[in-house]
């Protein structure tokens, strides 16, 4: 296919600048949005053991409800009911609580003894897995807009500018896509690799890419929509409120675990009940969220689905689950957020994700490596632009993971000193991330590169070591196993450790061997 050569450097100034402009940021967001795939597993791997107590049967449930509501005001008012084992099967907020996100919430956790009577310890609650999370939804920007994260909005913009440079970039392909997209060309010198690489990545992936693009701008930008169709309707309302109720119930009035649990199977069919959290237990406006999931099946939230009803008259209030009877906009909106979040086709679906955003993240790494080959100078003196381009791409995108894997690596240890770990979390973060980027600029790219690289591989290194040597100083039985997803945690932190300590070898090797007349290179 051929297009005139204008058009082409058009669209080629096109990808570059938007390219340019969004993918540091975006190399935060998707390498932060790779992990978050195993969010669950990673904050049950980051809590001790001894932080939950120990399982009952189905139909101990009553009693303990009873004994903890008997005995503990703040149960009165709202608790959590799980049925994962490796939780505790009731627990509720000391401290905190409800919608919203905090770093300091307090659970008591209750269980039943050998002999029936209540037993119960406190705990803060690990945010570990939400932190990385946020990370990924707003690629580390702190601040608010009205309710809404500004990271959020500016990936939102950054999206836009994204799309622009996925679809400028398939243009550009378009005269040789047939012939060179499996052609790496390791012969023609580290640029036409990596060129050849950046390429194939982004053609592979592309309806990946295309997906996320999209739903992270409707995510950015949903309340700009909807002030839109608000011009259009007027005042009338665009979703149903539900009716205000005059009663006010008595959690006296509360029906056993056994009816809600039956109430629920003709509603979940094919879908496991995870937990059940009841609010608002003495007000007009009680309420219990069921969390709900299956594997392959599309799911509205990333990790389960939800059904909010009334916990005394088990009226549905809202459902996510993708049911006929929501008409045509529920199983739309269901798939779209089930397109992003990667949850349709289970763990299969989710270790596909997690390599695509590991992908994605290259693929603004390796765009900004090109943007710098192309730009530098044959002598030895480079521009100051390309030095400065060349070490903020080291600092911002070593120095997140980095932060990141610091903050794994610290979790078990900080149970140690303390029982609040989280602001622990985002101080190790910063600290790690703006450090890394001075560093990177106070010294020349390629040894800060090594250097960085290295730091990162005995971090990761360091995991699974932790995992190992926490439940002996602790004097807790081990819960990592090989087979668990503990293990996974532990598993693929080795694996990372790895990569890391080859690419640390691959440009001590360019810096001290390749090119002299490179920001690559070292005397």
């Amino acid at each position: 296919m051929k297009i005139r050569a204008d058009i082409l450097r058009t669209y080629q100034s096109i990808h570059t600048w938007t390219g340019i402009l969004t993918g540091l940021l975006l190399f935060i967001a998707f390498y932060a949005g790779a992990l978050t795939m195993f969010k669950p597993q990673i904050t049950q791997w980051a809590i001790p053991s001894n932080q939950h107590l120990a399982q009952v049967s189905s139909d101990q449930l009553d009693e303990l409800v009873t004994q903890a509501m008997g005995q503990f005001d703040k149960a009165r008012d709202g608790f959590i009911i799980s049925f994962d084992e490796n939780q505790s099967p009731m627990k509720w907020y000391e401290h905190g609580g409800g919608r919203g996100f905090r770093l300091d919430d307090q659970l008591r956790h209750a269980s039943l003894t050998e002999s029936g009577e209540i037993t119960t310890q406190m705990s803060s609650t690990n945010e570990l897995g939400t932190l990385i999370d946020q990370l990924h939804r707003t690629a580390g920007i702190i601040g608010k807009v009205g309710h809404e994260d500004l990271g959020v909005i500016i990936l939102g913009v950054a999206a836009i500018l994204y799309f622009l440079a996925l679809v400028s970039g398939v243009i550009i392909l378009l005269p040789t896509l047939v012939k060179n997209l499996f052609a790496l060309r390791q012969n023609k010198g580290s640029s036409r690799f990596w060129l050849d690489s950046h390429n194939l990545v982004g053609i592979i992936s592309l309806p990946f890419h295309l997906i996320i693009a999209w739903s992270v701008i409707v995510f950015a930008f949903h309340d700009f929509f909807y002030a839109g169709l608000g011009v259009v309707y007027g005042d009338k309302p665009l979703f149903e409120r539900p009716a205000s109720s005059n009663v006010e119930y008595s959690v006296t009035e509360l029906p056993s675990m056994e009816t809600y649990r039956q109430q629920l199977s003709t509603m979940t069919h094919g879908y496991q009940i995870v937990s059940m959290a009841f609010s608002n237990l003495s007000t007009k406006n009680p309420a219990l969220a069921v969390e709900v999931k299956t594997d392959g099946q599309i799911m509205r939230g990333g990790y389960s689905d939800f059904i909010y009803l009334n916990p005394y008259t088990f009226a549905v209030q809202f459902n996510t689950l993708n049911q006929a009877s929501e008409g045509v906009y529920g199983p739309i909106v269901n798939s779209l957020f089930a397109l992003h979040f990667g949850n349709y086709a289970g763990n299969f679906g989710r270790w596909l994700y997690f390599a695509f955003g590991l992908l994605g993240a290259f693929l603004f790494y390796s765009g900004n490596l090109l943007w710098l080959e192309k730009r530098r100078k044959k002598q030895a003196a480079q521009q100051a632009s390309t030095c400065f381009m060349a070490s903020l791409t080291i600092g911002v995108c070593l120095g997140s993971m980095l932060g990141v894997s610091l903050a794994i690596l610290l979790t078990k240890w900080l149970y140690l000193i303390t029982h609040q770990p989280n602001s622990y979390y985002l101080a190790c973060y910063y600290v790690v991330f703006f450090g890394a980027i001075i560093y990177s600029f106070f010294r020349q790219p390629a040894l800060a590169a090594i250097h960085l690289l290295k730091l990162l591989a005995l971090s990761c290194a360091l995991i699974p070591m932790s995992t190992l040597i926490f439940p002996l100083l602790m004097q807790i039985k081990s819960t990592a196993n090989v087979g668990s997803h503990l293990g996974v945690v532990d598993i693929t932190a080795l694996f990372f450790a790895v990569c890391f300590y080859v690419s640390a070898n691959k440009v001590h090797q360019r810096a001290y061997s390749g090119e002299p007349n490179s920001i690559w290179a070292l005397s």
